[in-house]
């Protein structure tokens, strides 16, 4: 697995080519539920990191994070539900952050947006 840029940009795009390709997306899930931080650009927003690759999602699950585990979401199920519900929960989304739990945060309906865009 080739490691993560620290062109995050990039990193969002590899999320989407890789998620069409694979078929399924990454996220972390805990005894709590799915993992959830604190948003860079918003006060009071919470951002759900999801990466293109089960080993990029295992990297993070070190010191605080050691409780989650990396869950498969189907592609579907994120464009179908996933996304549309997180934009009405105003939650963002992290693509492809590094082990330093860096990278870009999108809009729900931008990276639904941009998916589609890819699709066609």
């Amino acid at each position: 697995m080739e490691p993560l840029s620290d062109d995050f940009e990039e990193n969002a795009d590899r999320f989407i080519v890789e998620g069409i390709q694979s078929g399924c997306v990454w996220g972390l899930e805990g005894p709590d539920g799915w993992a959830l931080c604190d948003s860079d650009r918003y006060e009071e927003t919470d951002v759900m990191p999801l990466w293109s690759d089960r080993e990029l999602a295992a990297a993070v699950c070190v010191d605080e994070w050691k409780i989650y585990k990396p869950v498969a979401i189907a592609l579907e199920e994120l464009l179908e539900e996933w996304l549309p519900g997180m934009h009405d929960d105003v939650l963002l989304i992290g693509l492809n952050w590094t082990g330093e739990l860096e990278g870009d945060e999108w809009e729900p309906l931008d990276l639904l947006a941009e998916f589609e865009s890819e699709l066609r």
